[in-house]
């Protein structure tokens, strides 16, 4: 079973993700591929260099000083640390970034509100696949190539929408959106699953914001693309495949 999973910034610093990964890159060696986010990072950098973020729709506003220093915080640190980490409990992990080989090309999604943000349009599934065919773990920072040269070379992508394309590229079962929060909440309650429906529905009503909503739209994305089940959840639901909220074309929503 091939499973994309997601990693969010915050639990990058969980001391039990290393470990996580590497026992579900053990138990199906060449079926997983890793991509992660960093925001916290980011916004860190950007504060360093006298700039405050800006953020709409749970997309971060990119100039090209913040692409720069995007690229230093994900491409560079956040991407290594994580491959250094996976080195330490005995991983053959493979840093990328979107960048790296076009693994990644995007469109600009709207250079007038956004600046250098752009959404996936292309994966580049033989250079992953080559990857996972050695039994190498691929980490994938989601900074890509740029498809209208005029903006520049790089674009800034959501690193949720670029392990939901990712996943559709690579027919896999299963996208895990890991963050530090055991699932989408309801009314303060943790919801069990969701269909299509479901989630448009509580990203147009405001249940679902910011980065929450990010999730779900990256959810539906994948989902069109092909992949079998979405879920959103915490580091354990690595191990634990009913942990969280699960998405999938026929789900409805129950508490």
């Amino acid at each position: 079973m091939t499973r994309v999973i997601k990693i969010g910034g915050r639990p990058q610093l969980d001391a039990a993700l290393p470990p996580a990964l590497a026992a579900a890159h053990r138990a199906a060696p060449g079926s997983l591929v890793v991509v992660h986010g960093g925001g916290d990072e980011v916004s860190t950098l950007q504060r360093l260099y006298g700039v405050e973020a800006r953020f709409a729709g749970g997309r971060r506003v990119t100039s090209a000083l913040d692409l720069e220093i995007i690229r230093m915080a994900l491409s560079g640190s956040a991407n290594k640390r994580l491959v250094s980490s996976l080195t330490d409990v005995g991983v053959t992990a493979v840093g990328l970034s979107g960048e790296d080989g076009s693994l990644l090309m995007a469109d600009p999604l709207d250079p007038e509100n956004y600046g250098h943000v752009g959404t996936p349009s292309g994966v580049n599934v033989e250079l992953l696949r080559h990857l996972m065919s050695v039994a190498l773990l691929p980490i994938v920072s989601p900074v890509s190539r740029s498809t209208d040269r005029a903006l520049g070379a790089t674009l800034n992508v959501n690193g949720d929408d670029a392990a939901a394309a990712i996943a559709a590229a690579l027919d896999a079962e299963e996208l895990l959106l890991v963050s530090d929060v055991a699932g989408v909440l309801h009314e303060q309650q943790p919801v069990a699953s969701l269909g299509p429906e479901d989630a448009h529905r509580l990203i147009e009503d405001g249940t679902a914001r910011g980065g929450m909503a990010a999730k779900l739209q990256a959810a539906l994305s994948a989902l069109d693309g092909g992949v079998q089940r979405v879920r959103i959840s915490d580091i354990a639901a690595i191990a634990d495949a009913t942990r969280g909220t699960v998405l999938t074309r026929e789900g409805s929503m129950c508490a």
